[in-house]
């Protein structure tokens, strides 16, 4: 496959972006849309790859942000990588010998979860669809997070991509706060019978964080990934608690929109 081009979103990227990018193949075009980073993150990505543009866009949304790179691209095929996301030999190599038939417009891929390097033998991140037709794509915002809705048959690719986010904790607790607030709001928005069996959980208050924490640990088996493995533990089970709040705060209105005790 070669009329491909890489579209990445970035914003301060600049504990992930060198890895990121240096992993793609040189001959690969790369489209950074940048929403205005001030820790020199598009001159990182310039200096590990020949064929990186780069576009500024002030941010508004995800979906938003994915569907204007996707207006600057003109290639037939997208892959979609966050900065975080480091494409593996094997998948690169399988997207290289790709010859897809009329009827695939994309292909989903699995991840591996990193933890400082250190893969993680299992996960609650889904497999998201990351290659696909840029004429048959479109991004759509679904809670805190973005997700392609894509017209066609969508197939799964062998091979996987190691999720690593080196950013500091600070940075991390930061952006789940924030995460968990437009979570909390679309979840309490929509028809519960429309939830899904986990965010009906989330609804219920209190009950996700303690259920993620058994279940990642013993029921995925990450108990035995040493402290790697208690890490990422820690953060999902953070990260729910965080929601579990802050869905008690919007649904007894314990906060008005600025924050501030009512």
């Amino acid at each position: 496959m070669d009329d491909l081009t890489v579209l990445i979103l970035t914003y301060n990227e600049q504990e992930n972006i060198v890895r990121t990018v240096a992993a793609l193949p040189p001959a690969q075009n790369v489209l950074l849309i940048d929403s205005g980073s001030t820790d020199g993150t598009p001159r990182l990505a310039r200096g590990q790859h020949p064929n990186v543009k780069v576009v500024e866009r002030q941010f508004d949304s995800f979906a938003g942000q994915c569907n204007f790179g996707l207006s600057q691209i003109e290639s037939e095929w997208v892959l979609s990588l966050d900065a975080d996301y480091i494409l593996t030999p094997e998948l690169s190599a399988e997207i290289a010998a790709l010859s897809p038939p009329a009827e695939v417009a994309g292909y989903s891929v699995e991840f591996r979860y990193c933890i400082s390097g250190h893969r993680l033998r299992s996960t609650v991140y889904p497999a998201r669809t990351v290659l696909y037709r840029r004429n048959r794509a479109q991004y759509r915002d679904e809670g805190h997070g973005h997700r392609v809705v894509v017209d066609g048959k969508v197939e799964k690719l062998s091979g996987k991509i190691d999720h690593d986010d080196r950013k500091p904790l600070s940075h991390w607790l930061q952006a789940q706060d924030r995460y968990a607030i437009i979570e909390a709001r679309h979840l309490l928005s929509q028809p519960l019978e429309k939830l899904s069996a986990q965010d009906k959980l989330r609804r219920k208050i209190f009950f996700a964080a303690p259920g993620m924490f058994l279940y990642l640990l013993f029921g995925r088996g990450l108990i035995l990934d040493g402290w790697p493995g208690w890490f990422y533990v820690a953060q999902r089970t953070i990260a729910e608690f965080l929601l579990s709040v802050r869905l008690l705060i919007e649904r007894e209105n314990l906060e008005n929109r600025d924050g501030v005790n009512s």
